[in-house]
């Protein structure tokens, strides 16, 4: 169910929604020229992590091949962050709706987080 076409588009659009999530926490965490700086470099820093530590195969190559535990680990930061900084970013019903997607997502990919815990990476 993980490879199925709607399914990728969810993921697709969690992974979008979670970084517009971390970039809106930048932006109403700090005053002035930082505000910038953490709008901008927490997506760029999470989006780059996302890429860079994958497990082989999922699809693709790994530029940094990872055990699935650790990426499932990463993965759950990644998102969990983005939920955090919604309600942190007194946007509680946007916190919580994505949580939701997120928990429906993992749900129907539920082969792909079991093949993800076989990999040794």
């Amino acid at each position: 169910m993980s490879q199925n076409p709607l399914n990728l588009g969810l993921r697709f659009a969690l992974e979008l929604a979670a970084l517009a999530a971390m970039g809106v926490w930048g932006w109403r965490a700090a005053q002035g020229w930082p505000r910038f700086l953490l709008a901008v470099g927490i997506p760029l820093l999470a989006a780059a992590l996302w890429g860079i530590f994958r497990v082989p195969n999922d699809p693709g190559s790994a530029p940094v091949a990872v055990p699935g535990l650790l990426r499932l680990a990463l993965e759950l930061a990644y998102f969990g962050f983005a939920v955090w900084a919604l309600y942190n970013a007194s946007l509680p019903a946007l916190a919580w709706s994505l949580a939701a997607a997120l928990i429906v997502h993992y749900a129907l990919s539920y082969d792909r987080v079991l093949w993800m815990l076989a990999q040794r990476g």
